[in-house]
């Protein structure tokens, strides 16, 4: 009996899992596990507490990417190491030692990452026949190399200053919620907190557990449903209509907005219900008027990340206009590239930067525009249709699947197809439906929806809480649809 017990759990403990994430089932009942004895260490045992979660967080890890997970305790390390002597050093010295940091905490993306997207370019300019690595992407690593990288250039610019332990450090770059796939957290607003011994608060529990409720409705079951009818489009534009390539487009752009929205808020939520509070990571951003207001709204953590270490350290809006537009283009064409080794989000990359450089371009006269409801319709509208388009570049395998998918939508596009497309896809409809019109919500509604729920009767809390996990339960699919995000 004991055996037969044992066996399974021992085989759970070491044996990685590809589709390990924190909306699994086994997570959920590990998290519980886990957080009991988390509540006993915090309230009195501060550097247990540190070890314990640090612990766990490796072993998050290792789940996710098996021994791949040796990675990334050896960043912790040498980023730190590096890190302190670049503290510790004046003039020079200081200067490229903080170089020679960063480049040490890129090279493993670097490698890992752009290995064979370097070698296939280099085929194309020598005609050579190198051929591809076998090489396998760690989880996250894209995430907590940014973090890594912005510790490093935030002691050094002096504008975070605190003494960090070895410890300390660990707890903030290998964080559980954050490690698959962000949002990216500055050592500023996370290490003050990690620092602090202080009670869990009742009120952070609740509003957790109200972005984790809220995180697995959009993820576990309206962006997992639509993901079904959106891969089959994108896999196959030329066997549907013009009418049902543009559905797909439409559903996608909201698939990839709940599908990382939603891993936010659970991240977020998860942080929370331990004590530590994160900033959000979207902000309605299919509501923006322009490129430039949907990058203060979408992917926060990472589009600030770039504003404050490459756009800015490029010169930003300081050298004129043509440097500034030249600077943004090429932000976005590495924010393109960050997201994967593929000309396709190259190309993502550079339709964004071409938009903002358009918006900037023109802002001189848009601004006196006047400001009714229908020209702030005209300029979602537009912004809306623009993102959407090149989500379609993200997404494609290639430039002749996106050209083919929007050409279908160009030559056969008919409303003739909606009555049977309603028949037929009821449930992905009106899914569509409530995502876009949840999304039109004003973000004092939402806040007041998350009051609402923390003064709420703990019966109350309850209900919702098991009616959720049986919407995710009933809408499940076989295997879970991975996190968009994580591949990058």
């Amino acid at each position: 009996m004991l055996l037969s017990i044992f066996t399974p759990l021992l085989e759970f403990f070491t044996t990685p899992d590809k589709e390990w994430s924190i909306v699994t089932m086994p997570f959920m009942v590990l998290f519980v596990v886990f957080f009991a004895v988390y509540i006993w260490l915090n309230r009195s045992r501060h550097t247990a507490m540190l070890v314990y979660v640090t612990a766990f967080s490796l072993f998050f890890a290792f789940k996710a990417n098996g021994l791949l997970m040796l990675l990334l305790p050896l960043t912790v390390l040498l980023s730190w190491k590096l890190t302190e002597l670049v503290r510790q050093s004046e003039g020079r010295r200081r200067k490229w030692l903080m170089f020679l940091t960063v480049a040490v905490e890129l090279l493993p993306l670097l490698y890992f990452k752009y290995t064979n997207f370097f070698i296939e370019v280099w085929n194309e300019m020598t005609a050579s026949n190198f051929s591809p690595l076998s090489i396998l992407l760690p989880i996250g690593i894209s995430f907590y190399t940014l973090q890594a990288i912005s510790y490093t250039v935030d002691v050094y610019k002096g504008r975070f200053t605190p003494e960090v332990s070895l410890l300390e450090y660990a707890f903030y770059l290998t964080f559980f919620p954050l490690l698959m796939a962000g949002p990216i957290t500055r050592a500023e607003v996370l290490i003050p907190q990690i620092k602090e011994r202080k009670p869990l608060e009742e009120k952070l529990i609740y509003a957790g557990l109200w972005l984790i409720i809220v995180g697995l409705l959009k993820k576990a079951v309206v962006a997992d449903y639509i993901a079904q009818y959106n891969n089959w489009i994108f896999d196959d534009p030329t066997g549907y209509s013009g009418f049902e390539d543009a559905m797909g487009i439409l559903g996608y752009s909201l698939q990839i907005f709940l599908d990382f929205s939603g891993y936010s808020d659970m991240s977020i939520g998860i942080a929370a219900v331990m004590g530590f509070q994160l900033r959000e990571n979207f902000n309605f951003p299919y509501q923006s008027l322009n490129l430039t207001e949907f990058w203060r709204r979408w992917h926060i953590a990472l589009s600030t990340w770039f504003r404050d270490y490459v756009y800015i350290p490029l010169g930003g809006n300081r050298k004129g206009k043509i440097r500034t537009y030249i600077n943004c283009f090429i932000a976005m064409l590495l924010s393109g590239l960050w997201h994967g080794a593929s000309w396709m989000f190259v190309i993502w990359g550079a339709l964004h930067g071409l938009g903002l450089i358009i918006h900037k371009a023109n802002k001189w006269w848009l601004d006196k525009i006047p400001n009714t409801w229908y020209v702030r319709f005209l300029a979602f509208f537009i912004t809306f249709v623009y993102v959407a388009v090149a989500w379609v570049f993200f997404r494609s395998p290639s430039v002749e699947s996106a050209m083919t998918l929007l050409g279908r939508i160009g030559s056969d596009f008919s409303w003739d197809y909606l009555p049977p497309f309603l028949n037929t896809r009821f449930v992905w409809v009106l899914f569509l439906v409530l995502g876009y019109a949840l999304h039109g919500l004003r973000k004092r509604h939402a806040s007041s929806l998350s009051d609402w729920f923390v003064r709420s009767p703990w019966l109350v809390k309850l209900l919702i809480f098991i009616v959720v996990m049986q919407l995710v339960i009933n809408f499940r699919q076989d295997s879970v649809q991975p996190f968009i995000y994580a591949q990058f």
